[in-house]
């Protein structure tokens, strides 16, 4: 029976679980014999009848998750028994249904428009699915949600950040439907990295009518891994446990996960696209087909148009596929559009015919535009004769170089190896003059691709690195500025280096300055000429690797004149 509750909290866990159904809680769970092992740790396994041959998937996996779930435990300050790890957030939603709602006689209440799993869940078990539209502006009437419920509502869903929203809900407006439903509140925080506010999983210590729905698949970036997880008293966890399918979660997945569950990855991720968010929704404002931008707290937007099929279609065409939710009751005109990798997003807005990123011309004879910040040059003189492909998003490292300098070659590789961009290099030169032509139109065709591919410079770095090489030391400064400065402050005491004039480091760097059009001010110092020469070069990759990195930070140009 559901009891109403006066603004405090008097619900204990045995409340909860009289809302369980009856077979559920009287169900004896699944157990295998390795269950049943104690403390004992058994070295021959004849109990599953597996394959005994190992190649790595050959046994059950754990159908408790122990590492996995461990090691959640260990980033989210959540101890082991109040989670819960299915295939998806969608196994979880299923299994509260499963647990608490009687097949043609419970009921669920939800806000609409949201996620809608929560409703195909609810259709696939018999329970009536209560809707409780969102204000105009996205906000919940709690007086509304309440007002749905009656004796037989046993779940209320809230997703915050709501899907496909993209706003969150006060926590004080969850604590007071906590304390008002004597039903269990499922809040479902998928998206809950990409918000400023907090989790409220460490709530359900104090409500034990709770459950936290959260996945993997966003923020972490696994969702093909399929492992979602819920956060709760622990004995609703127990209750779920017991109807879930042994085992869900398969060997490789676990292992995965494991390995990918890297904090300071996800959260650079996380920044990324936030940062990637603003600036898109600063760009699709331009867009004259836009009519309307909702606030998000989310890794997506939605967006609403006057004529959405239209767009929706335009995009397809393109390439591009976002969520079509015009149709949705509340999101009439509106385009879900979830937000990409730089790339992408200038793709988008350009098929939007935003005024942003537009794409990169040729400005030099012998140019070819391969793609974004993807360039080729081919340049022949009467004293050399170069071709050079450069691309600054690629990390395949480097292509074929070949300048006719094996020692020149080997300081060019560290530009690939060491920059994160990719870059193929074949030159012929008059070398039997000498190295001079040879370099100098290197460093030339080098940086005019890298001015090329910069294209507009819109979210790049600008700025960048210093780094030690055993005995000597290097800083390279860099600017794309738009204006050209050199300096050179490095000390060769040998006339050669391998086959390359130590005077023409210098100059190779000079000419790429002038080719990239940027400030480009280097030091060196040090006792071993070999590591001083590849010191500079290493440098200098880790120079344009930062400088040409797209950033986080929501403006057009790194400038505050708002020009480069």
């Amino acid at each position: 029976m559901i009891v109403r509750f006066e603004r405090w909290f008097t619900m204990k866990i045995e409340d909860v679980l009289k809302l369980a159904r009856p077979n559920i809680l009287g169900l004896e769970a699944y157990s295998t014999a390795r269950d049943d092992c104690g403390s004992n740790r058994p070295e021959i396994f004849l109990d599953a009848n597996e394959n005994p041959y190992n190649n790595g998937i050959n046994r059950y996996p754990d159908p408790h998750q122990k590492a996995l779930k461990s090691r959640i435990s260990e980033i989210k300050g959540i101890a082991a028994g109040s989670l819960f790890l299915g295939n998806g957030s969608d196994e979880a939603i299923d299994l509260v249904y499963r647990v608490f709602c009687e097949p043609g006689k419970s009921n669920t209440v939800s806000i609409a428009p949201s996620y809608g799993m929560y409703e195909v869940a609810a259709a696939m078990n018999d329970v009536e699915f209560r809707k409780v539209r969102l204000r105009p502006d996205f906000s919940m009437d709690t007086e509304a949600m309440l007002a749905a419920t009656d004796s037989k509502t046993r779940l209320m869903f809230i997703c915050s950040p709501n899907n496909p929203t993209g706003n969150s809900f006060p926590a004080e407006q969850i604590e007071e439907l906590l304390e008002r439903l004597g039903g269990v509140v499922v809040l479902d925080e998928a998206y809950i990295d990409f918000s400023v506010r907090p989790s409220l999983a460490s709530l359900v210590k104090r409500y034990p009518n709770l459950i936290v729905l959260q996945t993997l698949s966003k923020a972490w970036g696994m969702a093909g891994l399929r492992i979602g997880l819920a956060v709760a008293d622990p004995a609703v966890i127990s209750l779920m446990s017991k109807v879930k399918y042994p085992y869900n979660i398969n060997v490789v997945a676990q292992k995965m996960a494991l390995m990918k569950l890297d904090e300071a990855a996800k959260d650079k991720a996380v920044a990324e696209i936030v940062g990637q968010r603003f600036r898109l929704e600063k760009e699709l404002r331009k867009c004259p087909e836009v009519k309307g931008i909702y606030s998000s707290d989310a890794n997506f937007l939605l967006v609403r148009f006057d004529n959405p099929d239209e767009v929706y279609g335009r995009l397809l065409a393109g390439g591009v596929i976002v969520r079509n939710r015009s149709k949705v009751p509340g999101c009439e005109g509106c385009l879900r559009i979830t937000v990409g990798t730089p790339v992408e997003n200038d793709r988008l807005l350009r098929l939007l015919s935003s005024s942003v990123a537009e794409p990169v011309e040729a400005t030099t004879p012998g140019m070819e535009i391969l793609g974004e910040r993807h360039i080729r040059i081919v340049r022949n003189t009467k004293e050399t004769k170069i071709a050079l492909e450069l691309d600054l998003d690629s990390i395949g490292g480097s292509g074929h170089i070949s300048t006719g300098l094996p020692f020149f070659d080997h300081m060019l590789e560290q530009i690939p190896n060491h920059g994160g961009v990719s870059l193929a290099i074949e030159a012929k030169g008059d070398l039997q003059v000498d190295e001079h032509h040879t370099i100098e139109d290197v460093g030339i065709v080098l940086g005019e691709a890298i001015n090329a591919a910069l294209g507009s410079k819109l979210g790049i770095a600008r700025y960048g690195f210093v780094l030690p090489m055993d005995d000597c030391d290097a800083a390279v400064l860099m600017d794309f500025g738009g204006r050209i400065d050199f300096k050179w402050n490095a000390e060769f005491r040998r006339e050669k280096v391998g086959d390359v004039p130590t005077e023409m480091f210098s100059h190779f760097f000079q000419s790429v300055c002038a080719g990239a059009k940027c400030n480009l001010h280097i030091w060196a110092e040090g006792v071993n000429e070999h590591h001083k020469a590849e010191a500079i070069f290493k440098a200098f990759a880790r120079a344009l690797r930062m400088a040409v990195a797209k950033t986080p930070f929501p403006y057009e140009l790194p400038s505050s004149k708002g020009i480069l």
